[in-house]
């Protein structure tokens, strides 16, 4: 198993509720993340099973498997899960999810058809969902997802600027819970060949990473020196390469400082803006 693998394994333990909740449709209501080692000659992990109770107050073990890339035998290593986990857990249902999150396109089965055997899981191909999607929601855990969707033709740096805005927006003042979005979104992208550099990301919106507090959310004291300093005059330099790339006047707003009106009125004085 690959390093990427691991982390990515782990970034998606972290974001279990978002991802059951976004692309598989359940509603979950509490999560216990169960021991995946099980006792065989060689040693074989499912990569997530916790057991959950969704809103009906239905209580089952769900299991996820996450794939970056195709293989062949992918039915037959889900079956052997499934039984490792009946035996496990007996008395309880088991739901199994395979998540694909890789760059080629998704070619293996979800099945197995045989006389002696008709077994299927449920299979979600990230390619088929659309970015605005995720982009769209309020969870930084859901919006970090959007670099792993169909991306509708738009630049792979487009989509990465707008998912970092809105995990600015979302994070406020919190630093370190930014920093740590901010390395689950390198290491999604990763998946998908996107060499994501997050520090000069920042600077091509002129944002340092250790002035974000400050700078983003207009802390009163923070800004009013910064404005002190000339940075009204970066504020609005930033502003208008923002307003070039087509953000709205309200994620502008929330970036630099600036008030609405004011970047109404230097929206207007764009006018190949869109």
């Amino acid at each position: 198993m690959g390093q990427k693998d691991i982390i990515s394994k782990q970034v998606f333990k972290r974001i279990l509720v978002d991802v059951a909740t976004h692309i598989f449709n359940l509603q979950l209501d509490t999560v216990e993340l169960l021991e995946t080692e099980q006792q065989r000659i060689e040693d074989r992990r499912a990569d997530l099973l916790a057991r959950v109770k969704d809103s009906a107050g239905a209580v089952f073990i769900l299991h996820i498997e996450i794939q970056n890339q195709n293989q062949k035998d992918m039915p037959d290593r889900m079956l052997r899960y499934l039984t490792d986990i009946r035996l496990c857990y007996p008395d309880e249902a088991v739901f199994q999810y395979l998540l694909y999150i890789g760059k080629p396109a998704l070619s293996m089965p979800g099945q197995i058809q045989t006389p002696q055997l008709q077994y299927r899981y449920t299979v979600i191909d990230m390619h088929t969902m659309d970015y605005p999607f995720f982009i769209n929601q309020n969870s930084p855990d859901a919006i970090i997802m959007a670099v792993l969707c169909d991306m509708q033709d738009k630049a792979a740096k487009t989509i990465i600027h707008e998912i970092i805005t809105k995990l600015i927006a979302l994070t406020h003042d919190d630093s370190q819970r930014l920093r740590e979005y901010l390395s689950m979104l390198e290491i999604l992208a990763s998946n998908r060949n996107i060499n994501l550099d997050i520090q000069q990301e920042f600077e091509m919106l002129q944002v340092e990473i250790e002035r974000l507090p400050s700078f983003i959310m207009g802390e009163e004291k923070g800004m009013e020196k910064g404005m002190e300093k000339g940075e009204r005059k970066r504020a609005l330099m930033i502003a208008k390469k923002l307003i070039k790339k087509n953000f709205s006047v309200t994620e502008i707003a929330e970036i630099t400082g600036l008030e609405v009106g004011e970047l109404i009125e230097l929206e207007d004085e764009n006018p190949n803006n869109g």
